[in-house]
């Protein structure tokens, strides 16, 4: 066993000395999983014959008798623990999700039980707070000194409520333009914690919206193209995503291929080539371009302006565009070298 995980181990079972009914050892042993799974009030009522009430207040009790003992200083195992916490917390930015904190303290991914355990310790200790885990925070622990739980669950708030108000996620810098915080990290330490809040790549947004949280294949386009700005064809898309942090990377270029066809936020633009519809993109033909472009147009283009403009929005050879326009039933060449839309000029001859 090595250090971190003995000085953990000496002051659970320094504290667990502190109780000295048997029944109440078993509560809170039960209670935080210290020899396992955590059991709820009423699997421990039920093993107990006594009501989730009981076992309520008999929790609450225990535990104002290991905070009044360790401020004073009766739980000698525990300075040690608190030290190790306080230390690993002040790295990480003086808060942090217990499951984050736990690895980091010793080293590896943890078992439920090793968590508790340190989250059992945090619960009395006079240098630690907690933050208790329901629909809007991760079980968290933070350093008494900068905040109780009541404090880093406003901070948290204050984070998720700019970044709803801002409707775009935010980068640490960002964030910390509109906050008051010694550094962005700390930052990132509070926001960590809600649940309502996703990263990636360095911006934070809410966990509901795709580009920082993205569940399907489609999401996961979108946020690439967006990263790189710039039309990509669907294999360098493929293997973007494969090379990305994503949760769920393992994708076939066919899967992409297909819900680059399906998604209207994506738009064909050359072969396999795709690019966002909201970057001004969109879906048709070049004949449909070509007429697009026609009918915004006062007077009669030519050839090279309707080459240039075709161009923007689509990777093709200038002479696909040529043979596009060589459509006379779209398209009428009028004058020298100028085109406009045949349907404009039945209208001229029907008006003369």
């Amino acid at each position: 066993m090595d250090q971190n995980a003995e000085i953990l181990k000496k002051a659970i079972s320094g504290s667990l000395k502190i109780i000295e009914q048997e029944r109440e050892k078993e509560i809170i042993s039960r209670r935080f999983g210290l020899k396992g799974t955590k059991e709820t009030l009423e699997q421990i009522g039920d093993m107990l014959s006594i009501t989730r009430e009981r076992v309520r207040q008999l929790e609450k009790a225990i535990l104002v008798r290991l905070q009044i003992s360790a401020e004073d200083g009766q739980i000698p195992e525990l300075i040690a623990a608190e030290k190790l916490l306080v230390r690993n917390l002040t790295e990480m930015g003086r808060v942090a999700k217990l499951t984050e904190l736990a690895n980091k303290v010793y080293s590896r991914s943890t078992t439920p039980s090793e968590r508790t355990g340190i989250y059992f310790i945090a619960t009395f200790a006079k240098n630690l707070s907690i933050v208790e885990e329901n629909d809007k925070y991760h079980a968290a622990v933070g350093i008494t000194e900068y905040g109780d739980s009541k404090i880093i669950r406003k901070r948290v708030d204050e984070i998720v409520k700019i970044i709803k108000e801002n409707k775009v996620p935010l980068t640490l810098e960002e964030l910390d333009n509109k906050l008051d915080y010694e550094h962005p990290d700390h930052i990132k330490a509070v926001a960590s914690i809600s649940k309502l809040l996703a990263s990636l790549n360095g911006h934070w947004g809410l966990a509901k919206w795709p580009s920082v949280n993205p569940k399907n294949i489609r999401d996961k386009i979108y946020v690439i193209l967006e990263m790189k700005h710039e039309p990509m064809h669907f294999s360098e898309i493929a293997k973007e995503i494969k090379e990305s942090n994503f949760k769920r990377k393992n994708v076939t270029v066919q899967a992409i291929h297909n819900e680059l066809i399906k998604d209207p936020r994506f738009v064909l633009i050359g072969r396999g080539i795709y690019a966002l519809s909201n970057w001004g993109y969109k879906k048709g033909t070049i004949s449909e371009i070509i007429t697009g472009i026609l009918e915004k147009s006062s007077t009669p283009l030519t050839r090279e302006e309707i080459v240039k403009q075709v161009l923007r929005v689509r990777r093709v050879k200038e002479t696909t565009i040529l043979l596009n326009l060589q459509n006379k039933k779209l398209f009428k060449k009028v004058g020298r070298n100028q085109y406009t839309l045949a349907k404009n000029e039945e209208k001229g001859s029907s008006k003369a």
